[in-house]
């Protein structure tokens, strides 16, 4: 996962299509990035904190806020100490100690680290790792010679390249990468009769859906965890579940619009472009991309077998197998965070620089511009958590998340899952980076599911599920604007074509997240 749509900060965006319209001289409105959002949201709390009241819950062994003891306090910060956390906010968000005694975070103090430095280490490593994966070519390879493989095999090739997108974006965000498909997957598609759209959705929809059911996903489910206080694995079979069964009905949905255009090529939402009909002669004639060299086969198991041993050390495997919370965990559970899975991935890239055969400059300088990559993202997460660091400095945390105490005390488990879902969603189009939403929302809402006799998974469900619906179609994703725009399809003509399974989509996620908070 590069750095971009529904995650963080966009690449540089593709260059208009030969046949598109010239736009005036006049400057157009562009939606900000994730950090310049960020930046805002930063200013704005820290000045609101001055008109909230301060306030804490009495808290129990765990450190969870105990239901009923909200009282008012006051914060005890002049105003020069609170001008230095806005001040020190991204210093705090990234490395700030919260002292046991009072409660405050600081870069200074003694007590338990707050910031979230071993997150934005992850992040980093995770990049350098994907971005050497990506260098050694086997990746791209694979997927090219699986869309040539079933290119006279229309509903199979694109049910094959969903799937593919879909575990990929399941695992580990892959999002951005799709925008260098459009060239092989268009052609495939007009040649199979079928026109742009279905290559649009093939590609949006495929790793857009993975990445709203992200069972691992580290920059979504990872974070969002981490933010939460429960382990990566925790709430790993509603997902797969929720995986599983939206991935089907999205394929379905494309397929049957791809069916529905060839029989009838005047049922196309966005008709053929001039030279469309000259691809379904010569695309699938197209010589047969290079085989999978020893190479790229070694360097695919071993990214597999990487993803597969993450799955396998962050489950907590007792709880479970077993149904119990609090079940003593098995000798062979390795329970790994963070640290270890920022370690793990570091050396897979330079086990996979050295399988590859980069050497040792090619390599190094490949590392250093993955984690260069993805240093966005992973400030935004810095600057996401100092957010959180004004808040607890001045005490208004514990008054905003008892506003909403009153809402959901008594809520059904079912509807308090919905209701975190329908929160999520502007504030998904207004922070489209997923590592900034999670890092900013999931302190307060973990809490309410306490309240709400909920497990805190649920909670970290219905949010990825909210930030990834609405970054199927929002218009401040790089994923979405750089697609249609590669495939030389109007962003109007795309809504017309999602709409009806983003409202079957809306629907089938509020029944798991309402299932997940029923049965867990």
């Amino acid at each position: 996962m590069t750095p971009g749509a529904g995650n963080d900060a966009p690449p540089a965006p593709p260059a208009p299509p030969s046949d598109a319209p010239e736009t005036g001289g006049g400057r157009r409105f562009t939606f900000p990035s994730a950090l310049t959002v960020l930046v805002l949201v930063t200013v704005a709390v820290w000045a609101l904190a001055f008109v909230l009241p301060a306030g804490t819950y009495v808290r129990n062994a765990a450190g969870r806020p105990v239901q009923g003891s909200y009282h008012r306090t006051p914060s005890g910060r002049t105003f020069p100490e609170r001008l230095g956390d806005l001040f020190l906010s991204p210093v705090n968000g990234l490395y700030g100690i919260k002292d046991a005694k009072t409660g405050l975070v600081g870069p200074d103090l003694t007590g338990a680290l707050y910031g979230s430095a071993g997150v934005f280490l992850f992040v980093l490593a995770i990049g350098a790792f994907i971005t050497v994966v990506f260098a050694t070519g086997a990746l791209d390879r694979g997927i090219g010679r699986l869309a040539h493989r079933l290119r006279d095999r229309g509903a199979l090739l694109i049910a094959g390249v969903m799937a593919v997108f879909s575990l990929l974006g399941t695992v580990e965000g892959f999002a951005e990468e799709t925008l260098g498909f459009y060239g092989l997957i268009v052609p495939l598609m007009l040649a199979l009769g079928f026109d742009r759209l279905v290559a649009t959705g093939t590609i949006i929809l495929g790793a857009g859906i993975g990445v709203l059911c992200s069972t691992v996903n580290p920059f979504a489910t990872g974070v969002a965890s981490s933010a939460a206080e429960v382990s990566l694995g925790d709430g790993i079979a509603l997902r797969v579940a929720m995986w599983l069964v939206l991935t089907a009905v999205t394929t379905a949905y494309v397929i049957r619009y791809a069916r529905r255009v060839r029989a009838d090529p005047d049922r196309s939402l966005c008709g053929f472009l001039a030279g469309d009909r000259e691809h379904a002669q010569t695309a699938p004639d197209a010589a047969e991309p290079p085989p999978l060299t020893r190479l790229h086969t070694t360097v695919l198991a071993t990214v597999a077998l990487l993803f597969a041993f993450m799955i396998f050390s962050v489950i907590p495997w007792s709880s479970a197998l077993t149904g119990r919370a609090d079940a003593t965990p098995y000798a062979w559970e390795l329970d790994w965070s963070f640290p270890q899975l920022a370690a793990m991935f570091l050396l897979g890239a330079v086990l996979v620089g050295l399988l590859a055969r980069m050497g040792e400059p090619r390599l190094s300088a490949t590392f250093v511009q993955g984690a260069a990559d993805f240093l966005s993202p992973a400030l935004v997460i810095v600057l996401a958590r100092g957010v959180t660091v004004i808040m607890n400095n001045a005490r208004v945390t514990d008054t905003v998340l008892h506003s909403i105490e009153g809402v959901v005390s008594g809520t059904p488990s079912a509807l308090f899952g919905v209701i975190v879902f329908l929160v999520n969603l502007p504030l998904a189009f207004l922070i489209p980076s997923t590592s900034g939403h999670a890092t900013l929302a999931m302190p307060i809402l973990a809490p309410l599911a306490d309240f709400a006799g909920v497990t805190r998974p649920v909670v970290v469900t219905a949010w990825q599920a909210a930030s990834g619906w609405m970054n199927l179609w929002v218009p401040t994703t790089a994923v979405i604007m750089g697609g249609v725009s590669l495939a030389k399809v109007g962003y109007d003509t795309y809504l017309r074509f999602v709409a009806p399974l983003l409202v079957l989509l809306f629907v089938l996620i509020c029944a798991f997240v309402a299932l997940g908070a029923v049965v867990t």
